[in-house]
């Protein structure tokens, strides 16, 4: 038995916004846009306004999300959704922003602090939320989830709920062809993740299984043709699916290992979510691999690096060494060429494998590691 959920609405490619605008009409009276600094300057931001005005569609911008959203930029949102009479919320730019409104939302209509939620199912929000993502990675715009930085216990809290998923998701990569190399890279290898994550998870079902495939070989293909010509529509279109098939797939099968170890990574060195994972790949894969065999090999016969006269062992083997290259081709570097210092990433260890099991991941991996083995695999991880 499977339980099944997606937003209630979903608008895919080019120009589909028109198609978009009655729904959003009834989700509310006035919407806090939520986005970033950066983007708020950008003439994609821009384009948004003009829509949003021409079809009567009431808004005010909260833009304060800088980098990945922490407690503090949520309580400043929540400010200003109540100071100017909000009703729902449209999250507009990379996953920090679609991430932000959802929680914007929670703690518009809940008491006490965001971190409260830690751990604990949401049921309730100030009202409903839109996302229209301009990156083609987080698959935000399609789940229960949002990740918001506890800036007072410096860990990256998973808060979720059925209530977070957007009613509406816009998803159109007009709004992603402007994303610089880096962002797509960061992105892209993020929703590569996800969607094996998915697929090789003790959560995966059938119909998550049919998406995460299909997600694999569009970003395979794809991300490697985005990276190099960000105009390149078609890649981008792709990516943008890609995203939101992988983004349904962690939804419902929920992520493993990779995004496990990620997070803390994230929340006490500040690196960017999708580098981040792109980072653990090789690590993370290796040590699961062995309760996966098979999984891993219907990946790498999909992709077409393996065929049905090669066992699963080595058709596994050689979707890793896939792994591998695209990870090269987008020029991931390793935590110690990010520049992260030797010492203080040991240091840190035992927290963060620790703080890694309790956020629940890592066990949904068919290979489930002890506290031991995530430390080791950090330390497989650093020097690559």
């Amino acid at each position: 038995m499977a339980h099944y959920l997606t937003p209630e609405h979903i608008f895919t490619g080019r120009d589909c916004f028109t198609e978009a605008v009655g729904y959003l009409k009834q989700c509310g009276k006035k919407a806090l846009l939520v986005t970033g600094p950066h983007v708020m300057k950008s003439e994609m931001f821009a384009q948004l306004s003009r829509m949003l005005a021409d079809h009567g569609i009431e808004f005010v911008t909260f833009s304060e999300i800088t980098g990945e959203p922490t407690d503090v930029m949520i309580k400043a949102g929540v400010s200003v959704f109540r100071q100017k009479g909000c009703d729902y919320c449209i999250g507009f730019g990379g996953g920090s922003p679609l991430d932000a409104a959802k929680a914007i939302a929670v703690m518009a209509a809940n008491e006490g602090s965001i971190s409260d939620f830690n751990g604990k199912e949401i049921t309730k929000m100030a009202g409903p939320v839109v996302a229209i993502p301009t990156t083609a990675g987080t698959g935000s715009e399609a789940t229960k989830f949002t990740v918001i930085t506890d800036s007072v216990n410096d860990i990256k809290m998973l808060l979720k709920g059925d209530c977070l998923i957007p009613k509406i998701a816009i998803v159109d990569e007009t709004f992603s062809l402007s994303s610089p190399q880096s962002v797509t890279a960061a992105t892209g290898l993020d929703a590569l993740t996800h969607a094996v994550e998915a697929y090789t998870s003790r959560k995966a079902m059938d119909m998550t299984d049919t998406l995460a495939v299909s997600a694999v070989k569009r970003i395979m293909k794809y991300l490697p043709v985005a990276y190099r010509d960000g105009k390149n529509r078609e890649a981008r279109h792709q990516m943008a699916l890609a995203a939101l098939e992988a983004g349904i797939c962690i939804n419902n099968s929920s992520v493993t290992l990779v995004h496990g170890l990620s997070r803390p990574i994230g929340a006490l060195f500040h690196v960017a979510h999708g580098i981040s994972n792109a980072m653990l790949l090789n690590a993370c894969f290796s040590f699961v691999l062995e309760g996966a065999y098979e999984r891993f090999a219907d990946l790498a016969r999909a992709i077409g690096v393996a065929d049905e006269k090669q066992g699963d062992i080595a058709a596994a083997e050689q979707f890793l060494k896939a792994i591998e290259h695209i990870c090269e081709v987008c020029e991931v570097p390793t935590l110690e060429k990010y520049g992260i210092p030797r010492e203080a990433f040991y240091a840190a260890i035992p927290k963060m494998a620790q703080d890694a099991l309790d956020s629940g991941s890592p066990g949904n991996t068919r290979k489930i590691p002890t506290l031991e083995d995530c430390q080791e695999i950090y330390k497989a991880a650093f020097a690559g």
